[in-house]
């Protein structure tokens, strides 16, 4: 039997502690750490207890039986142990199997550098001073959850996945380890955008002398923005949609959370549901490990988060003191000024099992720490430093704000959580109540830079967000209502509306087409905000396109019709450029281009399992979408849904070659061109192939975004790398929330579970599966199963 088999024998036979009270409430003695953990249908695991200590000790405990290895893996990392167990120049784990794999989508370092990263990068005492000065029931949260996870290990050594059965890197962990869990989180917009260039400028061998400047040819200064249109664009994305009274049949919100995550990296979502009665109760997702529903909701209020446009970090230049030979004074106002140091060992394991050692010396400044990448002009000279100022690497406030979402009665309460804490690290939130009122802000911690100081004097490189350091007039402001350096979301942007808000990853400029976001005169909202009157990606588009064609025919919506909006699968690059390109090649002399022409002209526009024409399309668009200059008509700043828009004359030429050199691929290939998508587009895990709905999204405008590990074979496209993940619609009725959701990957990453693969079928027939939150409804359950544990 497996592990988790065990695991699911072991609940179903402890049938007990059905008492409507927190378990443990009649014991003489108060365990420390006690809860009850009951599974429902797809494994959602269901705790509840008397106090935080007890969630976290319920949740890792049911965590651990469905992805053990992977949150083992975790840990190897944030402690800076890969080496140790993997070897120096590896990578991380990667995906087999339809396991899970440890690569990050953020940085790309092998297992010694992301080691020396994590060892030098985080600083252990301050995030334990960051902890301290916190709640206490943050706290209470990390101590359950490492103890909940520390059972499961002592319980099932021996017996844990093949993943990772009988693997010494599996261990146990502290509290410290979960304060480094939550600190890898925060970094994936910041920290961890730059960890290779933080690795580069750490020295071996002590203090070396600077670098005397050698002229060295600047030709990448272009590599910050491609990055961060890679975090938000390549790497996380997500549709968010909240409706207000005015747009409901109810008269209560409706809200749809549809984040799009990595399928096979640590980031995984887990479905879960925390109850501490009379104080906590919430159900939805927790992220890769995050003791706290991050996407949910509760009886009153449903919240969920796409990934902002806004940057969380600034980079400096600082001018050295040219008396210090080591090139580790800087001045500071002209004062000079000592850097810190911190230097940090790593042990790798050799390929005939000795160890080795090497050690690293990082150097920090009062903005942050020293990186080097002398290709786009971030260097470390005998006359100037450059360091990164990023405003996540202390932040401990992400556990205390989501308990803060999850507690609220309101979208107000939301707002005033948000304001209070300043804890989200890299994402919008919107969320819709039960009084129908629909919310959309951007609390995310970003530096305090005003618009006022993007001004030549203090902005030095624009294209790295290069401030000057040397001058405190340039240096991150201060807001008495947020922690220091960083913008207070009571003057970030945000709107309360009774119609709907919305977010797809762009920035708050387009949150509702009908009052567009432009913040305070005569500046605005910071620039690190995001840009405002430019195009829009088209997914961001068409999320809002098609919600106005259906109010257009039915101005209240039934959840149901939220869903349907969610996997409509129109694209919508082919709804802006056929009507204008369909004549054009409809012409053509060429056969090919004629014949694929016809099948686009008969094709639905839509990726559904049945649509016909899907793969031609995404074939030629991923080519056409590269073409400059192709819109007929340019961006208009009061229309940015529906525009830019149609085929300019000049571009014909080139995309009759991008039709042609598609349909030439598909030939080759022996693919249809009019080839169901269906019989194209699949994951199979366990030996079953599911069919897949959904398109790339922002390339070529569909909401329901699949990104799929394989370009396209002859037997189709296969596995899907990242993109529609969990999915929930949440409304509100007189007895409590009304919830629907899917976890399209399933609970566990182990491949011998029943929770693996249970769920991708959900996807594939859009089907919604209604979630139980009150104590009848998970009772009721055909699959419910209960256990208590305490100790």
């Amino acid at each position: 039997m497996s592990a988790s088999a065990a695991s699911l024998a072991a609940l179903a036979i402890a049938g007990c502690g059905r008492s409507d009270e927190a378990p443990g409430l009649s014991t003489a003695v108060r365990p420390q750490f006690s809860a009850e953990l009951a599974r429902t249908s797809h494994g959602i695991a269901h705790i509840r207890a008397r106090d935080f200590r007890g969630i976290g000790y319920g949740l890792a405990y049911a965590y651990a039986q469905d992805n053990v290895c992977m949150f083992a893996d975790t840990i190897l990392t944030v402690r800076g142990e890969r080496s140790r167990f993997f070897g120096a120049d590896k990578a991380a784990t990667p995906a087999a199997n339809g396991e899970y794999g440890a690569n990050s989508d953020f940085m790309k370092l092998n297992n010694e550098d992301s080691d020396f990263f994590f060892k030098g990068y985080l600083d252990a005492e301050q995030l334990k001073a960051g902890y301290a000065a916190g709640s206490q029931e943050a706290r209470d949260l990390l101590t359950g959850y490492a103890a909940g996870y520390n059972r499961y290990l002592k319980e099932y050594a021996g017996r844990y996945p093949g993943a990772c059965n009988k693997a010494a890197w599996v261990r146990p962990i502290s509290y410290e380890d979960m304060m480094l869990v939550l600190a890898e989180k925060a970094l994936h917009a910041s920290g961890q955008v730059f960890a290779q260039e933080i690795v580069d400028a750490a020295r071996e061998g002590g203090v070396a002398l600077a670098d005397k400047g050698a002229q060295l040819r600047v030709s990448d200064t272009g590599f910050l923005q491609r990055r961060l249109d890679r975090l938000s664009r390549e790497q996380l994305g997500s549709n968010g949609l909240a409706l207000g009274k005015d747009t409901t049949a109810s008269g209560r919100g409706i809200l749809l959370g549809n984040p799009h995550y990595p399928w096979t990296s640590t980031d995984r979502f887990y479905q879960a549901h925390l109850t501490i009665p009379g104080r906590y109760d919430a159900m939805g997702v927790i992220l890769g490990g995050i003791p706290m529903i991050v996407i949910g909701f509760n009886k009153d209020v449903a919240w969920t988060h796409t990934v902002t446009r806004a940057v969380h970090f600034t980079t400096f230049r600082l001018a050295l003191d040219t008396r210090d030979p080591s090139g580790t004074t800087y001045l500071y106002d002209g004062v000079p000024a000592k850097m810190t140091s911190k230097t940090v060992s790593v042990d790798s394991l050799r390929p005939d099992g000795s160890m080795t050692r090497r050690s690293k010396t990082f150097y920090f400044t009062r903005q942050g720490v020293v990186l080097v990448k002398p290709d786009a002009g971030i260097t470390w000279s005998a006359q100037a430093v450059h360091v990164l100022g990023d405003a996540n690497r202390h932040n401990t406030r992400l556990i205390e704000q989501w308990i803060g979402l999850g507690s609220a009665g309101n979208v107000n309460e939301i707002k005033a959580s948000l304001d209070k804490i300043v804890g989200l690290p890299w994402v919008n939130t919107m969320a819709a109540d039960r009084d129908g009122n629909a919310l959309y802000a951007d609390a995310s911690v970003v530096p305090k830079v005003g618009a006022d100081k993007f001004a030549p004097d203090c902005l030095v490189l624009p294209q790295l967000l290069m401030f000057d350091g040397s001058r405190s007039a340039c240096a991150w402001g201060s807001d008495a209502r947020a922690p220091a350096g960083v913008h207070s979301p009571v003057d970030a942007p945000w709107m309360m509306r009774s119609d709907y808000v919305g977010n797809s990853n762009d920035s708050y400029w387009l949150s509702n087409p009908r009052a567009l976001l432009t913040g305070p005169a005569p500046l605005g909202y910071s620039p690190l905000y995001g840009a405002t009157g430019v195009p829009q990606m088209l997914r961001t588009r068409i999320g809002f396109r098609q919600l106005e064609d259906v109010l257009a025919n039915k101005p209240r919506l039934h959840m149901s019709d939220v869903q349907e909006l969610a996997f409509a699968n129109r694209v919508y690059a082919a709804e802006l450029m056929l009507p204008e390109f369909l004549p054009l090649c409809g012409a053509s002399a060429d056969v090919l281009v004629a014949q694929a022409c016809r099948v686009l002209g008969a094709w639905d526009r839509h990726a559904n399992l049945d649509s016909r024409g899907a793969v031609l399309f995404r074939e030629f668009w991923n080519r056409a979408s590269l073409i400059p200059d192709k819109w007929a008509v340019a961006l208009d700043a009061a229309d940015p849904v529906n525009t830019p828009r149609g085929l300019a004359p000049a571009a014909g030429p080139a995309m009759l070659s991008a039709l042609k050199d598609a349909a030439r691929q598909m030939q080759a290939l022996n693919v249809p061109l009019d080839g169901r998508l269906g019989d194209y587009q699949s994951d199979t895990r366990n030996g079953m192939r599911v069919a897949l709905h959904g398109a790339i999204g922002d390339i070529d405008g569909s909401y329901n975004s699949i990104h799929m590990e394989t370009a396209l074979q002859a037997d189709g496209y296969h596995q899907i790398a990242w993109g529609t993940s969990y999915v929930q619609t949440v409304t509100f009725d007189e007895a409590g929330p009304v919830a629907q959701a899917m976890l399209l990957y399933g609970q566990s990453v182990d491949p011998a579970s029943p929770y693996h693969v249970d769920q991708l079928s959900l996807y594939s027939q859009k089907s919604w599966p209604l979630l139980p939150f009150t104590q009848h409804s998970i009772r009721d359950d055909p699959r419910y199963s209960v256990t208590t544990l305490s100790e």
